[in-house]
């Protein structure tokens, strides 16, 4: 998974990076964002446009938010609170809208 959205888009969500994300993989939970791994092509366009930093590479995520990495991917592949199937790759955020549901662990949070 090249970039992942970790624990300062809690409850901020600014957008910025789904607006810059040239392949549309940023999908929108309740609560947070989540770049699909499936979908993200690595160019890093999201990163810098962040406000609150939220956004790195999977390799450079802080210690204390290394849960959103395994995080960021099973909000594509568990089934979600309240739907009956796993997100997948649908091929978009704006062709699926807003999901908004989180997984149990940003839920918990």
């Amino acid at each position: 998974m090249p970039y992942v959205i970790a624990s300062p888009c809690i409850d901020t969500m600014d957008r910025s990076c789904v607006e810059e994300c040239p392949v549309d993989c940023i999908y929108e939970g309740e609560r947070k964002l989540y770049i699909n791994p499936k979908e993200c092509i690595d160019c890093g366009a999201c990163e810098p446009v962040c406000p609150v930093e939220a956004i790195s590479q999977d390799r450079r995520v802080s210690e204390e938010d290394e849960e959103h990495v395994e995080d960021n991917r099973r909000f594509f592949t568990e089934v979600l609170p309240g739907r009956d199937e796993a997100l997948g790759a649908p091929g978009g955020s704006h062709k699926t809208g807003v999901v908004g549901v989180d997984t149990p662990f940003v839920q918990g949070l």
